[in-house]
């Protein structure tokens, strides 16, 4: 009997190690974000284009009665923009009180990762680019990019050039 009971606790821990994750792709890699960072996943309609915007914000949309910033994640780590197309997917994540549409080139899966499968970044890539990955975890046969939310969402270059002073 206490041979059952281990293996239950062993597998409520396991249960508890475990967070569910929506999985989306940007150049045929495989990103994750924690679904508790994401309200909701939408096709992209219409962006409306925002004066004096960084060059990874595509404009503004209006999604479920709220006027949120569309990122572009491929622009935001520095790979060239594709056209949009029916698998472009706007990711509205929160994060901090801060709310965003992430655009990326496909999302459709959620899974739920183990704890221990993930790894965090290496060193290599501590600097620029890895500073919005949260760490790497293996699924099977693949790699899965963990990304920081918050990191996303409050860097300080996220700011418009609109309170830059006008030269006349």
């Amino acid at each position: 009997m206490s041979e059952r009971r281990a293996d239950l606790d062993k597998q409520q821990q396991t249960k508890q190690e475990t967070e569910p994750y929506i999985l989306f792709e940007l150049l045929g890699t495989t990103y994750g974000l924690r679904s508790r960072s994401v309200k909701q996943m939408e096709m992209v309609e219409h962006i409306t284009p925002v004066p004096n915007a960084r060059p990874f914000v595509d404009g503004v949309v209006f999604s479920r009665g709220q006027v949120i910033p569309a990122l572009n994640l491929r622009r935001r780590f520095g790979f060239d923009k594709a056209p949009y197309d029916l698998r472009t997917r706007l990711i509205v994540v929160t994060s901090a009180g801060r709310t965003a549409g992430l655009i990326v080139d496909t999302a459709r899966e959620f899974v739920s990762i183990a704890a221990e499968t993930i790894q965090p970044p290496p060193d290599a890539i501590a600097g620029l680019s890895g500073r919005y990955l949260q760490g790497i975890a293996t699924l099977e046969e693949r790699l899965v990019l963990i990304l920081n939310v918050e990191a996303i969402l409050n860097d300080a270059d996220m700011v418009t050039d609109a309170a830059a002073p006008m030269s006349a």
